[in-house]
């Protein structure tokens, strides 16, 4: 299920990133959300195949870390006019389910294990 919500969560923050390129010639911003956003299913990824029980807790603990700044670049957009909310909805409404998941999977891996 997270590997599933990081994924389309990545999707819509490609999606974004070309409309902030094509429609709003931002290069800047737009770089910086992409690289967090979609940091975190690949974080999600790499937790799957851990090598421990560490190295799970760390991967999906650097994914919650790149959930909080993807929050922070959609956040300063909308501020600073790039996007609006009715476009991305309220940028840490998304980004703290998932942040919730993370947190939620890693209680489930400590009781599994």
């Amino acid at each position: 299920m997270l590997k599933d919500k990081s994924f389309k969560f990545a999707i819509r923050i490609v999606k974004l990133y070309k409309y902030l390129c094509d429609e709003k010639k931002e290069f800047v911003l737009s770089k910086q959300v992409l690289c967090s956003g979609t940091s975190v299913g690949a974080l999600v990824r790499e937790a799957e195949h851990g090598e421990s029980k560490a190295d799970f807790v760390h991967k999906l603990a650097i994914a919650q870390k790149e959930i909080n700044e993807t929050i922070y670049w959609l956040e300063l957009m909308c501020e600073t006019i790039y996007i609006s909310t009715q476009r991305i909805g309220k940028p840490s409404s998304g980004c703290h389910r998932n942040t919730q998941n993370d947190h939620s999977l890693h209680q489930n891996r400590q009781i599994n294990h």
